[in-house]
């Protein structure tokens, strides 16, 4: 029978896992949770608002979560060329 040792992580992982422990609060939202308060989020930032004040937990997901932060981005492009007039592009 072989023992299965594991995984070794590297010094840049360690230090990208450190981070992300670092960063972790209490109270986190899920994804889900995130993405319903995200309208709020995103029309508050293109108003100059304090969104990151206003929602710190949506702030706190986005910075942790790459396909949230992702939607994020596309809804503020989409804003930004509604506003504008223009139709939003991919």
């Amino acid at each position: 029978m072989g023992t299965d040792k594991g995984r070794v992580l590297g010094p840049q992982q360690i230090r990208q896992l450190l981070r992300h422990v670092a960063r972790t609060l209490p109270r986190e939202l899920t994804c889900d949770e995130c993405l319903e308060a995200l309208d709020r989020f995103a029309e508050m930032k293109l108003a100059g608002r304090p969104a990151e004040e206003a929602l710190p937990l949506v702030a706190q997901h986005l910075a942790i979560c790459q396909d949230c932060r992702e939607e994020f981005e596309a809804l503020l492009r989409a804003l930004r060329a509604f506003l504008d007039g223009a139709t939003p592009s991919s």
